[in-house]
């Protein structure tokens, strides 16, 4: 039997917490070679609008499973009034092959997301970090308020976006659902000269933060920007004053817009972006070695992170009974 999942179930089963430590086991797996990862290929339709399909495959050993996400990354949704970015997650068997799951993707992309940013932020941020800096406040900033809280005691967070009204809003549901003083400031540069700690989350081409503006001992995690080598939110300059980490070496030299276009012009070498979060967590590689230091986690997002949270869910959905399961051989 195929177990199907609704967004309604994921979101009513899948927690922060226990999507962080399945995120940082998963990069733990794949630094101890216990998972593998290929890098996803990109489809485009001939002929067609700027679209693209990646397919963005893993399977772990420990997990016992195998998956597949299928985005659909489709910038004309816009007009549509229809999400840029769909996604839906076949999970199988690693035993038997088996089709365990389908799962919606958006939810678990929202989550898995938010929670690798929350693994290399516990790994790479200043012990005396106080301050959580936003820019961006689409559904993935509420997420990595959250998903941060669980790693990290943070003081007071700041926060930019586009549309003033919904940083305003969001500075109040940060302070009700997590007890913490938020503020709306002027812009991006405003946002990073504050944190201590920087998430950047829009959906940008062109960079919205100046490496100029980084700080001694600032964290960045770069989210954003969609999985297309054209599009990034950090400058070269912050790329060259960075330590970089990775979520995969692979997966960044291809996909990554900051990384890409950083090689690009000599700003990085290739060792410069061949320091995976994997192998920071299990010490193979240095990750922040002074509190001066400006480390940056550069977020493309992988297969690996999806597959981790559809383990989650099949077994707490095994646990409550939750979901709908059919025979697709019936």
């Amino acid at each position: 039997m195929t177990l199907i999942l609704t967004r309604s179930d994921i979101l009513a089963m899948l927690g922060h917490e226990e999507t962080v430590a399945a995120v940082e086991q998963a990069h733990i797996d794949l630094a101890r070679g216990a998972a593998v990862l290929p890098t996803p290929p990109v489809m485009r339709l001939p002929g067609g609008e700027d679209g693209a399909f990646l397919a963005m495959a893993a399977a772990s050993a420990p997990a016992g499973l195998a998956t597949v996400k299928l985005l659909a990354d489709l910038p004309g949704n816009r007009e549509r009034g229809l999400p840029v970015q769909r996604s839906a997650i076949l999970a199988v068997s690693a035993a038997d092959g088996g089709c365990a799951a389908l799962l919606d993707g958006a939810a678990v992309t929202r989550f898995r997301t938010a929670a690798a940013s929350a693994v290399a932020t516990r790994a790479l941020m200043r012990a005396d970090a106080r301050v959580l800096g936003l820019v961006g406040t689409g559904p993935l900033a509420l997420a990595h308020a959250h998903a941060l809280r669980t790693v990290w005691a943070y003081e007071r967070v700041v926060l930019w976006g586009r549309t003033p009204e919904r940083a305003r809003e969001l500075t109040g549901v940060i302070a009700r659902e997590l007890g913490v003083p938020a503020e709306a400031v002027a812009g991006p540069r405003e946002v990073t000269v504050a944190a201590d700690v920087l998430c950047t989350l829009t959906p940008s081409r062109e960079p919205v933060v100046r490496g100029a503006w980084f700080r001694p001992g600032l964290h960045v995690n770069a989210v954003g920007a969609p999985p297309r080598p054209d599009h990034r939110e950090i400058d070269t300059e912050g790329m060259r004053r960075s330590v970089v980490v990775v979520d995969a070496y692979g997966t960044a030299v291809a996909k990554s817009g900051e990384v890409v276009i950083a090689l690009a012009e000599g700003a990085l070498g290739e060792d410069d972006v061949r320091r995976e979060l994997g192998g920071v967590l299990t010490g193979a590689c240095a990750g922040r070695t002074s509190d001066t230091d400006i480390t940056l986690f550069d977020s493309v997002g992988l297969g690996l992170q999806d597959l981790a949270a559809a383990r989650l869910l099949i077994d707490r959905a095994g646990e409550r009974g939750l979901g709908t399961r059919i025979d697709l051989a019936g």
